[in-house]
């Protein structure tokens, strides 16, 4: 890519989409293609496809996409699948059509099996069940990857697909209804300190172990790759994160101590704790030259100082 390339971010108001935006405009990309969804409806085929002809954007961003934490993506199974299918579909097919020169697809790492070994490589993709409680969105997420791999090998275009970590910092959505657990938590302890409450209930046992990466971190890996490398380099996909996990006690502990809540933490074990433990081995990006940047700490104080700048009234 240069300064002045054309480079369509897909989901440029999400999490990892705006963070795109502020790594890309500060390092001097001035020629970034953004369109909410009142201007493209990823969903409807035609408008996609009108919209990569007429725009022929270089670079594309795939960071679009229907997410939530485990009650949404187990209660939503269906408009997960879906709607997350029709989006890369429409995407990674119109970028081919287009003749986008290279293409980068956000997967995730549920992608892999519930009970693979730990640090995850990316070899163990597809060697195992999935977690059930987000099978569908990891299906679909699976899917991606592979129309990537298979777009390349037949058409020779150059598709890469990168497996972030868990996400989190500004931008993040903090609705307890369809939040990961990160953000969840930042808001339940800052509830209950302003309501000054003597306790706050939270789901499982707190034993499950969690890997996190600042989202700013994420999109400075993206355009490291997409500036230097590409599929025939990576061979395959490539994960992100951090190399480092705690447990969600751990992070719930931390969150507490940055709010300043000063009740107890209860834990309500009738409440499912998902995936025992999920930390990706990074050693395939760290070879390449990239680590991150920002500790958990210093990340959870920015991603709360966003929430209380941005919080609802």
């Amino acid at each position: 890519m240069n300064k002045n390339s054309k480079i369509y971010i897909a989901g440029h108001k999400g999490l990892v989409g705006s963070s795109l935006v502020r790594v890309l405009e500060k390092r001097g990309y001035s020629n970034l293609l953004l369109r909410d969804r009142s201007k493209l409806d990823l969903l409807e085929q035609n408008q996609v496809r009108d919209f990569f002809q007429k725009e022929r954007p270089e670079y594309v961003f795939l960071a679009a996409a229907k997410v939530g934490g485990i009650m949404a993506n187990n209660t939503r199974r269906a408009k997960f699948i879906y709607e997350n299918l029709e989006i890369q579909n429409n995407i990674i097919h119109n970028a081919y059509l287009s003749g986008v020169q290279k293409l980068l697809f956000l997967g995730s790492s549920c992608i892999y099996p519930r009970n693979c070994p730990q640090p995850i490589k990316e070899e163990y993709l597809l060697t195992g069940e999935l977690e059930k409680t987000n099978e569908p969105y990891a299906i679909a997420k699976i899917a991606g990857i592979k129309m990537c791999e298979s777009y390349n090998r037949e058409y020779q275009t150059d598709f890469i697909s990168v497996m972030p970590t868990n996400l989190y910092g500004p931008g993040d959505n903090f609705d307890l209804e369809s939040s990961h657990v990160l953000p969840a938590l930042i808001r339940k302890f800052h509830e209950a300190k302003v309501k000054n409450q003597k306790e706050v209930i939270l789901w499982g046992t707190g034993k499950p172990k969690r890997e996190f990466l600042y989202v700013d971190d994420l999109a400075a890996a993206c355009v490291f790759l997409m500036e230097n490398y590409g599929a025939k380099d990576l061979d395959g996909i490539i994960n992100i994160g951090t190399g480092v996990d705690l447990s969600i006690l751990n992070l719930a502990k931390l969150i507490q101590k940055v709010i300043g809540f000063k009740g107890e933490i209860v834990w309500d074990k009738s409440r499912p704790d998902g995936t025992p433990r999920k930390i990706l081995s990074v050693d395939k990006i760290h070879k390449l030259g990239w680590k991150n940047r920002i500790s958990l700490e210093k990340g959870i104080k920015i991603a709360y100082e966003w929430f209380l700048k941005n919080e609802k009234k």
